[in-house]
């Protein structure tokens, strides 16, 4: 089994910045993509960024320049810097990942609970 766990979030005031982080845990021989998704009450799930194995990262318009995803490979790890907050980040954020089990042939995309980001104006 694999588990995705995020951590981090909190409360932060507009200008300032928050990490968050993913862990992935279980019987895992490679994590291929991961990605961010926020969820703001009575908003749709949005994909605000992803870095696939080879550090490839993209990211939706809105965070560009103020979020920065990154992995680390050996841990199973992937991280979202995020600076310059605003008030309409505050979202619950999920991270997701494709992720290789062991004795499997293909991914499978595992979900993280998700954590809170408050920016308070």
């Amino acid at each position: 089994q694999v588990q995705l766990v995020a951590s981090g979030g909190g409360l932060v005031q507009a200008g300032g910045s928050l990490d968050v982080s993913c862990a992935a845990s279980g019987s895992i021989l490679r994590v291929y993509t991961w990605r961010w998704y926020r969820q703001a009450p009575g908003q749709k799930r949005e994909l605000v960024a992803q870095i696939t194995r080879g550090l490839v990262t993209d990211y939706q318009d809105s965070v560009k320049g103020r979020f920065t995803i990154s992995r680390d490979n050996v841990m199973n790890i992937a991280y979202l810097r995020m600076n310059s907050l605003k008030p309409e980040d505050s979202a619950l954020y999920y991270c997701g990942a494709d992720v290789q089990a062991l004795g499997q042939e293909n991914y499978q995309t595992y979900w993280g609970q998700g954590t809170q980001v408050t920016v308070s104006s």
